[in-house]
């Protein structure tokens, strides 16, 4: 169970702080060591609620042909697949992480776009907690997560990768929001009705389309969330310009460190969305936070194969001489926890620390994790290394929860006229 917010305040009082960045010196601060800095950073991910936008639990789920009843309950429980599960979820101090009901851009082309499998992986989500009361729980508001993190439970609030169902008509937006869904991703891999993708050539609608612009003001109005990870540039600036709230990037990172790579967000982009009052949520995937990985992505992919072919994944020891054969280093291939430390660092540099946050696509970048950022027990690692930077506790609690939680409410109170 979780602290309060008033003992809380008081353990990191009576734990001292690290340095606030930008704001006090090293001069009175006691130096930590390691070890004393690894205690700071286990405690801290089990004191604050950490928050993750983007956990691709439920379509693993569907590729695995698993079912979140009877002994399927158990795969959610513990299990060495994937990277999600409550055993490591606990060990890593995660709180809520949105479970993404991820619509993949083929089903663009069905006749309901995509609605059933929305409904069906949703109805997924909700079966978790039924199945697992003790454990996880539904979250629609931020309130509802310090609830049931209060409780010791998991929230499981919703996001939707890809707003394809929603299909041509605006009263799907509340449809899916009665369902529980907190942000949309308002496309995916594919141009679709809504706006152009990063990863299209087409340029469709050179942004949003009309009914696109429609999406986004509904959106405003029933209270989801907008989240602009994988639109394009244009998509991006348009949507900035339609919005009357703050919007979120649920998985992004930095293009400053992979020239080129739409699908991350510019520094001009990511001042845009500071203005806007949004928050961008960096992705761990390792072609997302290191242009050497992405340099490597082709031996990568080789390496992941034969790693799937052994049935092993590359934080198995067993692994290491198969890394090692591919002539690069884990490093090298994966990238590290401190590189995903540099974009909060670049983000923050730009544009202050009330505008980063965490959405490391768990579950849905194969295996092509960081090194010390493998899985979900891991968020330690990211505060660790956030504290040897100088970040301090409220620092930090703004990173894994705060942020996110302040834009949420930001747009639950836009809706209500508040």
């Amino acid at each position: 169970m979780k602290f309060t917010p008033l003992i809380l305040l008081l353990s990191l009082l009576l734990v001292g702080c690290s340095k606030p960045t930008g704001q006090e010196t090293n001069e009175t601060a006691p130096v930590l060591t390691e070890e004393q800095l690894r205690e700071q950073a286990d405690s801290l991910a089990q004191a604050l609620i950490i928050a993750d936008t983007h956990v691709d639990l439920p379509y693993r789920l569907v590729e695995q042909k698993i079912k979140p009843t009877g002994d399927g309950l158990n795969v959610i429980l513990s299990t060495r697949e994937g990277d999600f599960d409550y055993e490591r979820a606990r060990k890593g101090g995660l709180d809520a992480p949105f479970m993404s009901i991820y619509i993949p851009a083929s089903y663009q082309n069905k006749p309901d776009f995509g609605k059933a499998l929305a409904d069906s992986l949703i109805d997924m989500v909700r079966q978790i907690t039924i199945g697992l009361p003790d454990k996880f729980a539904l979250a629609l508001t931020p309130d509802d997560i310090e609830k049931n993190t209060a409780e010791g439970k998991i929230s499981l609030p919703m996001g939707m990768e890809n707003g394809a169902p929603i299909g041509r008509s605006l009263e799907n937006i509340k449809y899916f929001y009665d369902r529980g869904i907190r942000y949309i991703t308002l496309t995916h891999s594919r141009d679709n009705q809504i706006c152009d993708s990063s990863y299209d050539t087409k340029h469709t609608w050179n942004g949003l389309s009309p009914f696109g612009v429609e999406v986004v003001k509904e959106m405003n109005r029933v209270g989801i969330m907008i989240d602009i990870s994988h639109v394009s540039d244009s998509a991006f600036y348009d949507v900035i310009a339609v919005t009357s709230a703050p919007v979120i990037a649920s998985h992004s990172s930095c293009r400053h460190f992979t020239p080129g790579f739409e699908r991350n967000m510019s520094d001009d982009m990511i001042r845009a969305l500071a203005r806007n009052g949004g928050v961008i949520q960096i992705n761990f995937g390792a072609t997302f936070v290191d242009s050497v990985a992405r340099k490597n992505e082709a031996i990568l992919d080789n390496v992941m194969a034969e790693l799937k072919r052994q049935k092993l994944t590359s934080r198995d020891p067993e692994a290491q001489p198969i890394i090692e054969a591919s002539g690069k280093t884990a490093n090298e291939l994966y990238s590290d926890v401190q590189r995903v430390a540099d974009h909060i660092d670049h983000v923050v540099a730009l544009v202050g620390v009330d505008h980063v946050g965490i959405g490391s696509d768990y579950d849905g970048v194969d295996d092509s994790l960081p090194v010390g950022l493998k899985d979900v027990s891991q968020y330690p690692n990211l505060i660790l290394e956030l504290l040897k930077r100088g970040y301090s506790h409220t620092d930090i609690q703004k990173i894994c929860y705060g942020n996110i939680a302040r834009v949420w409410n930001a747009v639950i109170q836009q809706s209500q006229g508040k």
